[in-house]
């Protein structure tokens, strides 16, 4: 081997004495400890292997005593990666290499790095890389004043901030993770995409420049550019390219005055259609509405939205609000995407207060206050309970204002533990004043059975009368004065002349044991 060298040298001297200056020869004469120590070292570990263009290499102990000073289009190669720069110091003995100028490292057929100067470690693999640095795969393109390239790991790291532009997405972080065999970006602390359609900023983010998805590791918030969404999570992920999400731990989306949250939700922000699992809410914060349940679903191209599994809807009022639980809570939604109705289907029941209710199915039409019960519905109010075969109740600020009662109307309220009080109609208009019923206009039928009482409450007998229509005035839930309205018939008879099954009008129900006297009592039906 060392013989095969000697007659290389030889060549390359007689070569040289025909040239025109004998710098030639002082720079082939030192390039031959260079040969005799890289091959010497083949066997143990491959060594930089120099490629070089131009006549110039100097050699100056004083400046760089550890190897020559390569300078003109100078090509290195090492292992299948490839160095170009406009200069380099090479150290053969430690296989390392200094460059400057015009820096570009070709990692493979799509990865390049460049930078203004750089330092690279042959036995290591590790090259870190100096101002003006980009690290350039396909589409994509790091930027950063310092980088870390590790061949053997094909990690490139930043610790001082970085920009990475790729397709329509910018990011940009203070510290920042390539790994580029696996094409994922990891970002740590202040960490913010840029994107035509929003803004994404988090703590920390990983993103695959294949996919376009970015996943959350950290609080993460996405603001659209027009700043009618907001999102927010501190785990998730979310595709760029398709604009579908999911995100869990804290999850929130804004959209204008409508806000919704669960345990995690998925979401596809292009057609507005969301899934809420587990603890889901949905507040409207103009019509002061919020949806519950363990299960919902948006679909704001459609306008609705629904909650299921223990669903509950909320009509907030200052004073008191109205909780009510259903199978199934629908709502549909207003062309300004507010809540304009709400649907409650199966097994009904609400609280409030002064106003409790049971029914099939309702509806509430926010617009006007109205809720609208349908299928054996029943209402509690103080002490009267009020049912028919559909029931309208409208609301005024925030408060019971009237009442409809259509088609086998009752009203019944307990006189004793024994004897109610009651009156039946076709129709019946209730009206409220400070959530105590006040007023009732019966219409059609009308029919009471009233159980009339002295001052010192002793009764002084029971009142039946039938009459076409009536008005009936009460005050703190007691009768004030009747009415009769065509042809009535009425008769005050001994208690001891009316037998206890003949105290009660067809079709009679006193259904007490299933009010909700609280919250809670909604969910039992």
């Amino acid at each position: 081997m060392h013989c095969s060298l000697f007659l290389v040298t030889l060549t390359l001297v007689s070569l040289c004495l025909h040239s025109e200056s004998m710098k030639s020869i002082v720079r082939y004469i030192f390039l031959i400890p260079l040969l005799l120590n890289f091959n010497g070292h083949s066997q143990e570990k491959e060594k930089t292997k120099i490629q070089y263009s131009g006549n110039i290499w100097e050699f100056n102990k004083d400046v760089y005593p550890d190897g020559p000073r390569i300078l003109g289009n100078v090509v290195m190669n090492h292992d299948s990666a490839f160095l170009y720069c406009d200069s380099a110091y090479v150290n053969e003995l430690e296989n390392k290499v200094i460059a400057y100028s015009n820096v570009r490292i070709k990692l493979s057929d799509t990865l390049n790095l460049y930078s203004d100067s750089l330092r690279y470690d042959g036995n290591t693999k590790i090259a870190n890389a100096y101002s003006n640095v980009r690290l350039i795969d396909n589409q994509t393109i790091l930027t950063t004043d310092t980088l870390n390239y590790n061949r053997n790991t094909q990690i490139a790291q930043y610790d001082y901030w970085g920009k990475i532009v790729n397709d329509k997405n910018n990011m940009v972080s203070r510290h920042g993770y390539y790994f580029t065999d696996k094409k994922e970006f990891f970002f740590k602390e202040k960490v913010i995409m840029i994107n035509p359609d929003y803004n994404m900023y988090s703590d920390t983010l990983m993103y695959n420049t294949v996919t376009e998805t970015s996943y959350f590791y950290g609080p993460s918030h996405i603001i659209s550019k027009d700043k009618k969404d907001s999102i927010y999570c501190e785990n998730g992920w979310y595709d760029t390219r398709l604009d579908v999400a999911r995100f869990r731990e804290r999850a929130r989306i804004y959209h204008e005055s409508t806000f919704l949250t669960g345990d995690s939700m998925y979401y596809e922000r292009k057609n507005g259609y969301g899934q809420v699992f587990r603890k889901a809410l949905m507040l409207d914060t103009v019509q002061n509405i919020m949806l519950m349940g363990n299960y919902g679903e948006m679909q704001r191209s459609k306008g609705f939205a629904f909650m299921t599994d223990s669903a509950v809807s909320v009509l907030f009022d200052k004073n008191d609000s109205l909780f009510m639980h259903a199978d199934t809570v629908r709502a549909t939604f207003d062309s300004a995407q507010n809540i304009q109705a709400v649907f409650s289907f199966y097994k009904v029941k609400f609280f409030r207060h002064d106003l409790q209710g049971m029914c099939d199915s309702l509806i509430y039409h926010g617009k006007d206050s109205t809720m609208t019960m349908y299928h054996e519905p029943v209402t509690w109010s103080d002490m009267n309970q009020l049912s028919a075969d559909s029931i309208k109740l409208t609301m005024r600020h925030g408060q019971a204002d009237s009442l409809k009662l259509y088609s086998s109307a009752f009203i019944v309220s307990r006189d004793d533990t024994v004897s109610y009080n009651q009156i039946k109609g076709r129709l019946i208009l209730a009206k409220f004043r400070n959530n105590e019923l006040y007023k009732i206009n019966v219409i059609g039928n009308a029919q009471t059975l009233y159980f009339a009482r002295a001052e010192d409450k002793s009764l002084i007998g029971i009142n039946m009368t039938v009459s076409s229509d009536m008005l009936i005035f009460l005050d703190k839930n007691q009768l004030k004065s009747i009415t009769y309205i065509k042809k009535p018939e009425a008769h005050l008879y001994p208690e001891k002349s009316i037998p206890q099954n003949e105290r009660k009008l067809k079709n009679f129900k006193w259904l007490e044991n299933r009010r909700p006297l609280e919250k809670k009592d909604i969910f039992v039906w």
